[in-house]
């Protein structure tokens, strides 16, 4: 097609439909099975009493933020690097960068929604009847799948970012194991952050999605029982052993 007759609209219509044929004819739909995998393997190491006790619900998000993450980066850590050429060529026939960027964004939402439906689904099965009973604004299930997708597609912005800025393919697989190690490290979870690691935690993806799937699970509740339960800890109802 020739770029230099087409309008932006057009030419992020084309995008798209080279991004489709792409996911279609190269079998990334298989990326599914492995977000499938990925799932189902933390729900079988969460916490019986994840969604009900607080340090169950706290590590099975930090789990479940993290696999999220894991997603969204691998989705589109090389979609920009591996194009380079083809895209640096068709841009001196007239293609326009901002609409192949959003037909790219339209094309990584859509993936994202999708892979997010999966999680969502597979946590909500496996979580049986321990699944959150009370969100803060929707429906649990409604809430807590706005919250995966929003994690996954930031994730994978981000690495949309970093595969338009490094040059390889190689070099974009080299720079996503950082870009984990900083997303994990800076969560706040594993590690109590203060001072300037504080704000920087506060630029991270892992620490806005812990926050939105615990406030989700309502974890301050927990985090209440469960220091009444430090000051009874007697497994009796709590009126009886206080």
């Amino acid at each position: 097609m020739d770029m230099t007759q087409a309008g932006p609209i057009r030419q992020m219509r084309v995008c798209f439909e080279r991004c489709v044929r792409a996911f279609v004819n190269d079998k990334e739909y298989k990326t599914f099975i492995s977000v499938a995998i990925i799932t189902i393997l933390i729900g079988l190491v969460m916490g019986k009493e994840t969604f009900e006790s607080y340090y169950d619900t706290k590590n099975g998000a930090f789990a479940l933020v993290c696999a999220c993450i894991w997603i969204g980066i691998f989705n589109s850590i090389r979609s920009i690097c591996r194009e380079r050429d083809i895209v640096r060529r068709e841009h001196r026939t007239g293609l326009n960068l901002a609409s192949y960027m959003a037909a790219h964004w339209l094309y990584e939402a859509a993936l994202c929604a999708a892979e997010a439906v999966v999680v969502t689904l597979i946590v909500r099965i496996m979580s049986f009847d321990h699944f959150i009973e009370k969100a803060v604004f929707l429906p649990p299930i409604i809430e807590i799948y706005i919250s995966f997708f929003l994690i996954i597609f930031s994730s994978d912005a981000l690495a949309l970012l970093i595969s338009s800025v490094v040059r390889t393919e190689n070099t974009a697989m080299t720079v996503m194991p950082f870009a984990l190690i900083v997303q994990l490290v800076m969560s706040g979870v594993i590690f109590e952050l203060n001072g300037i690691t504080k704000l920087i935690s506060n630029l991270t993806i892992s620490r806005w999605g812990m926050d939105a799937i615990c406030a989700s699970a309502r974890i301050n509740n927990m985090m209440e029982a469960w220091a009444l339960l430090r000051l009874c800890p007697s497994r009796m109802p709590l009126e009886e052993t206080c």
